[in-house]
């Protein structure tokens, strides 16, 4: 099996996938440029897909922190042994630990995006964690992740229905490994190196960037606008589900004092029945016995 650090694409690719999201497509550019010697590797270059916001933060995660990475690789090849051992103590245990894992790790994610200067909305958080469950869950989804070559967040059920068409920027990157990419305090007794390239084309890159961080903020903005009406929506379902239920709770409990008035009423008229019908038997039993008198005295005769 050929070695995919000797894959010029994937270095150059590993390099580019490391980057900021606002400064991946000018980089791309310009290296496609770099090497427009060899044209074949320039093509794939300038055919390197930018990366979703959600798969942007995985990337992040696994250079940032390749040990938590490593860590939820590691619980996800469990789950799958105590699957395949039909282990149920231990498949409870491993899926509690990837449900805590995932959260605690997307909460990580998040929190380096934002020092990255990227916010993010419940929307994306959720394809982060169905991504690192779906790397827990299938071993090529895992070696996906691994890459640092996401272009789109994953989804996977454990089944086997896992689709990486298009998930990563190359199909070599299954067996890649990203480089670890730590982030160093800076150092204050080092001056910056500052070298100034006039650049031509700047007013065009310039507008091109605008434009980019443009329509990623609008595509924010349209995620947040849909989850607000989500919400909006759920908010007056259940108002006006609960005005019903206590509309139908009012009449309930008028009902409830109508029947107990006409409980009170039946039981007064169970009293007078029962004392009528005390009378009645008594009635009887004194009819009964001059019934007996009677016949007795005709006996006699």
């Amino acid at each position: 099996m050929p070695d995919s650090r000797s894959d010029p694409l994937l270095e150059i690719a590993d390099d580019l996938y490391a980057l900021p999201l606002a400064d991946f497509t000018p980089a791309r550019d310009a290296m496609a440029k770099e090497h427009k010697a060899d044209k074949a590797l320039a093509a794939a270059i300038k055919g390197l897909r930018k990366a979703s916001v959600a798969a942007w933060m995985v990337n992040l995660l696994v250079r940032r922190d390749p040990d938590q990475v490593d860590q939820v690789l590691a619980v996800g090849e469990a789950l799958r042994d105590a699957q395949e051992n039909l282990d149920a103590t231990q498949l409870r245990e491993f899926t509690k630990q990837r449900r805590q894992l995932t959260a605690s790790v997307t909460t990580a994610a998040r929190r380096m995006a934002r020092e990255e200067g990227v916010r993010t909305t419940q929307s994306v958080a959720d394809q982060v964690e169905a991504t690192l469950t779906a790397a827990m869950l299938e071993p090529d989804a895992a070696r996906a992740v691994r890459s640092g070559l996401l272009v789109t967040s994953l989804s996977a059920t454990g089944l086997g229905d896992l689709d990486l068409t298009g998930a990563v920027a190359a199909p070599e990157a299954l067996g890649f490994t990203a480089r670890a990419r730590p982030v160093a305090a800076p150092d204050p007794t080092q001056r910056p190196q500052l070298h100034v390239v006039p650049d031509p084309d700047a007013d065009v890159k310039a507008r091109a960037a605008a434009d980019e961080r443009l329509a990623e903020a609008r595509a924010v903005l349209k995620e947040a606008e849909k989850e607000h009406r989500a919400a909006r929506r759920s908010v007056e379902k259940l108002q006006a589900r609960t005005l019903q239920l206590q509309s139908e709770l009012d009449e309930l409990r008028s009902r409830v004092a109508a029947l107990e008035d006409t409980l009170e009423e039946v039981d007064d008229e169970l009293s007078e029945a029962e004392a009528a019908q005390a009378e009645a038997e008594e009635a009887v039993d004194e009819a009964r016995v001059e019934v007996e008198s009677a016949r007795e005295a005709r006996d006699g005769l």
